[in-house]
């Protein structure tokens, strides 16, 4: 729903007569502001090695992720999403469907299936886009295939929808996870000829000069993720995502933090603003992790905050509050 600022407007009138005194000089009321609006921006493509809306504009996705659904489904909900665009102003949710730990799909298909659509449904009620992720270190193509299909079925007429098809493979190759993405995009497009597509890249999706040298070709709609951990990943992972970037690669980034890779330790607030500057200056869109409550740093929240959103300022962690900040260029 949209957010509306009704402005008063106060006219001011005065009578004068012959004898009355000089009438006292008011300054005008100024008129505040109008609050910008979250931006959705249509149907999404990829032009140019950039993300834009049906037009061809440049355009930028800033949002959250949900932590793993097995770990915290309480948060996995439509109250929880409305919150998330309604006080701090994303325009993005990143519903991580864990894929095989205990209790996660492999283990329970079904109740990661409800997790999942309970967030893509309210982001597309909200008018937000929604990452549906894959999120596994390994690879699962069988698994994956059916998976992907049933969501392409369901809610491949939704412009809101993103495919993100392997979280982070740590060891695979590229070419073993280029000819698994392969056979996955061939099934969506089955059913979704045109929502964008977010493919994994080797070492925690940080090898992105591998991909830049070999992308997958004679497909549209394409992205390429990369991760980083501001206070691990410095100079040498931005540049070389900016050497990708200027060969023309599109880049999206899933998931970043301001803290160690271990998602703890302390906000390196320098390296965090560093990033933060590159992906605002190229319109690189991103989700940060995590709605989660977990006792480190990158978790967002603490135990104490509700599960359905209308956190307190008393209930956000540090994480959280930068994050909030970075998000207020969604009213702009």
């Amino acid at each position: 729903m949209k957010r509306l600022l009704v402005i008063a407007c106060l006219i001011l009138s005065s009578c004068t007569e012959a004898s009355a005194p000089d009438p006292v000089t008011i300054p005008p009321v100024s008129t505040p502001d109008p609050v910008g609006e979250v931006k959705y921006f249509g149907q999404l493509k990829v032009t140019d090695g950039k993300l834009t809306d049906s037009e061809g504009n440049a355009v930028m996705l800033r949002g959250v992720s949900f932590g793993w659904h097995n770990w915290w489904p309480r948060f996995y909900n439509t109250s929880a999403v409305k919150f998330l665009k309604s006080d701090w102003n994303a325009n993005l949710v990143r519903a991580a469907m864990g894929v095989d730990p205990s209790g996660a799909y492999l283990e329970n298909p079904e109740f990661a299936i409800e997790k999942i659509k309970a967030v893509v449904d309210a982001a597309i009620a909200e008018n937000m886009y929604v990452i549906i992720d894959w999120h596994s270190h390994e690879l699962y193509p069988e698994q994956a295939k059916a998976f992907f299909v049933e969501m392409a079925k369901t809610y491949g007429d939704s412009p809101h929808v993103i495919y993100e098809l392997f979280n982070e493979p740590d060891y695979e190759t590229w070419e073993e996870v280029k000819a698994y993405s392969e056979e996955i995009i061939t099934e969506i497009r089955k059913y979704d000829p045109d929502n964008l597509i977010l493919v994994g890249s080797p070492t925690w999706s940080q090898d992105i000069h591998l991909v830049a040298q070999n992308p997958i070709l004679n497909q549209t709609n394409i992205m390429y993720v990369l991760h980083f951990y501001a206070a691990t990943h410095k100079d040498y992972l931005r540049d070389r995502a900016e050497k990708a970037f200027q060969d023309g690669l599109p880049l999206f980034v899933t998931e970043c933090a301001g803290m160690q890779a271990t998602g703890d330790g302390a906000i390196d607030t320098a390296s965090w603003t560093a990033w933060l500057s590159w992906m605002e200056s190229r319109k690189i869109s991103f989700a940060a992790w995590s709605i989660a409550d977990k006792e480190e740093s990158c978790s967002m929240l603490l135990p104490a905050a509700s599960s359905e959103g209308n956190w307190t300022d008393s209930q956000v962690k540090p994480w959280g509050e930068v994050v909030k900040g970075a998000l207020e260029k969604n009213l702009q």
